[in-house]
């Protein structure tokens, strides 16, 4: 049996699994410390890396454990660590820790994208997939819509030109008092509200696949100071009504451009009740098979990492010894 053992640490998240050749999950441990974070309305990158640092062996040692491994000396094939992008001292951690890790036991690693990491989220939990695949990743930091003709094979098609969706959701959060993480908070608030209470703009109504959502979250600000009297209801509800409706239409014209088999969501904001919804309806009406990851596999995990390690351990060169973090790696760059 081939097990690799993957760590990811590009933000918030520590994290480590092994998995086996088939894509099996044998162990899945993930230690946020967001409850450090809270009081400062998002991720503080110091406060990130300091708690990598005290959790991360722990954390490597339960995915060991859990998956019936000596920690010592366990018998994986290789090892595969978050270079990015991230948090520059977020993703240190677990690349120092990944090479002594190597050097210790005397197997290869390699540096894995955390964006393809997503990618490969599918392939954990859907064992008959089938290509090719039409993926919307969104999260804090990142949207974007990518075809994948097959495992490790990905186009970008569009990306978001500024903030990212959820990135869009904490930054409205923030400015309606409702806290960190704004997502699930303005979730919960807009299935009580009106999604035509407020008349915000949806952006990029162009025939292109590009997102953005920077003047969405400013709409939201302007619309609520002209209109105080509006419900946090019905202002969660209008908001994400609009971001959706964006996402979902870029979504539409990349399946009526492109001939794929199946449509799968990802990313944290994978999460989101209204966008589950939408990529169903959408799905259902193209006649595709529908890919919803599980919400243990919407946030970051290592699973996904080592999913993603396995494939480019097999098919590739491990990284060397030298390989740097790379907080800015885009995933049109990965080849």
């Amino acid at each position: 049996m081939t097990l690799v053992l993957g760590i990811e640490t590009s933000c918030d998240e520590t994290a480590a699994a092994v998995v086996d050749e088939n894509f099996r999950v044998l162990s899945s441990i993930v230690e946020s410390s967001i409850d450090e974070h809270r009081a400062f309305g998002g991720v503080v990158p110091e406060l990130a890396g300091r708690a990598h640092v005290t959790t991360i062996g722990p954390v490597v040692r339960r995915a060991l454990d859990d998956a019936g491994l000596d920690p010592s000396e366990p018998a994986i094939a290789g090892l595969a660590v978050t270079s990015g992008p991230g948090l520059i001292g977020s993703l240190l951690v677990g690349l120092s820790t990944t090479k002594a890790l190597s050097l210790a036991w005397g197997v290869p690693y390699v540096g894995v994208n955390h964006l393809e990491g997503h990618l490969f989220a599918p392939l954990l939990e859907s064992k008959d997939l089938e290509w090719p695949l039409m993926t919307l990743l969104v999260s804090g930091g990142h949207s974007l819509i990518v075809r994948q003709s097959g495992p490790g094979q990905h186009e970008v098609l569009g990306e978001t030109i500024d903030d990212a969706a959820g990135e869009a959701y904490d930054k409205v959060a923030r400015w309606l008092g409702l806290g960190y993480p704004g997502g699930p908070e303005i979730d919960r608030l807009a299935k009580d509200g009106l999604a035509d209470a407020l008349k915000l703009p949806v952006s990029m109504i162009g025939d292109d696949f590009d997102l953005s959502f920077s003047g969405l979250k400013t709409a939201v600000v302007r619309a609520t100071e002209a209109h105080r009297e509006i419900s946090l209801e019905d202002v969660a509800a209008s908001f994400q009504s609009a971001l959706c409706e964006q996402l979902l239409r870029k979504l539409r014209q990349s399946l009526e451009r492109f001939e794929v088999r199946g449509v799968a969501l990802a990313g944290g904001v994978a999460a989101n009740s209204a966008l589950r919804a939408g990529v169903t309806q959408l799905a259902k009406e193209f006649g595709l098979e529908c890919h919803l990851p599980t919400m243990a596999m919407c946030t970051d995990n290592a699973a996904m990492v080592a999913a993603a390690g396995l494939f480019r351990l097999s098919s590739g060169v491990p990284s060397q010894l030298n390989l740097s973090a790379r907080p800015n790696w885009q995933l049109a760059d990965v080849t």
